[in-house]
């Protein structure tokens, strides 16, 4: 695992900044799927107790990021590539039409939060905070969908979101193309105040086709 995101933690808010790590760690990668972790072992890498690791971790599990293996600890969730490239196809029929939908009804007023969305993505990627990159990236995407007004919908892409893993966040980051990618969330919100839908579907469309490719599992 990369020491950038797990080490020795200050013991403010504890769970919390934990958590914070132990999440980065899994959506980056570093912490491997299918591996088990134990919360003393991790706890040793903190450099704190083992309670407060074990309490992050069933957060984890909640988000079902790792799963519970009984009298050894935690085990990360494994996605398979077919997996991965399965909810990439369901992604790419739901949201890139929506969004062509809702070009015309999104209200001026909202264009201003959603940029503020889309700069939050590009200030996780320039500051190398892969947990702010990932939360900003999902709510970015999940509330243009509710623009639609279908929380069936919502809940759908939400939920294959909540199972995706995107093992190459880190050597993005590492090469520098992270800030790149994080970017293209500011023009599709420019093609929607333009109330230019076939360019936000267009956009759209390109940026989960290309973002399945440079999620991909290193081989």
């Amino acid at each position: 695992m990369n020491s950038s995101n797990i080490g020795p933690v200050e013991k403010v808010n504890l769970r919390e900044r934990v958590a914070h790590a132990l999440r980065a760690a899994v959506i980056s990668g570093e912490m491997e799927p299918g591996v088990v972790y134990s919360a003393p072992s991790l706890g040793a890498r903190f450099g704190v107790s083992a309670t407060p690791v074990r309490e992050a971790m069933l957060d984890l599990v909640r988000e079902n990021l790792v799963v519970i293996v009984p009298n050894k600890g935690f085990r990360v969730t494994e996605v398979s590539e077919r997996d991965l490239d399965e909810m990439a196809q369901l992604r790419m029929l739901i949201e890139p039409p929506i969004v062509r939908d809702v070009a015309s009804v999104i209200p001026e007023h909202d264009f201003e939060g959603l940029r503020g969305l889309a700069q939050r993505i590009v200030d996780g990627a320039e500051a190398g905070d892969l947990v702010e990159y990932t939360e900003a990236d999902r709510l970015f995407h999940l509330a243009l969908l509710g623009y639609a007004d279908n929380a069936r919908m919502v809940d759908l892409v939400s939920d294959l979101r909540a199972h995706t893993r995107l093992y190459g966040l880190a050597s993005l980051l590492e090469k520098g193309e992270l800030v790149p990618v994080a970017r293209e969330h500011l023009a599709i919100v420019d093609a929607l105040r333009s109330r230019d839908a076939a360019r936000a579907e267009e956009l759209l469309r390109a940026h989960i086709s290309q973002t399945r490719g440079r999620w991909a599992k290193p081989s």
